[in-house]
């Protein structure tokens, strides 16, 4: 790990202001990337859209299968009871 020494409070000063705008530039891309992932893709051919519902499909099967391996393990934790065995 690389440490800085800084002699005068100019000099924190300006490597204040460079980590600053660092940090907002930084925090304009993540914003940026994280509005494009919300953003609906315009699909080109019949070809795209197909692949994308399957895509879209599978997501969703594999959230619904998680979400009830989760329920069925940690039920408990929302007030569910386990199943008492015949």
């Amino acid at each position: 790990m690389q440490t800085n020494q800084y002699n005068t409070l100019e000099e924190i000063e300006l490597r204040k202001d460079e980590l600053r705008a660092q940090l907002s530039d930084n925090s304009d891309k993540v914003g940026t990337l994280w509005r494009g992932l919300w953003v609906p893709q315009q699909t080109e051919s019949k070809g795209e859209l197909i692949a994308n519902l399957i895509t879209n499909s599978i997501t969703a099967i594999d959230a619904f299968l998680l979400v009830r391996k989760l329920m069925k393990t940690y039920g408990w934790i929302f007030g569910r009871s386990k199943r008492k065995s015949r």
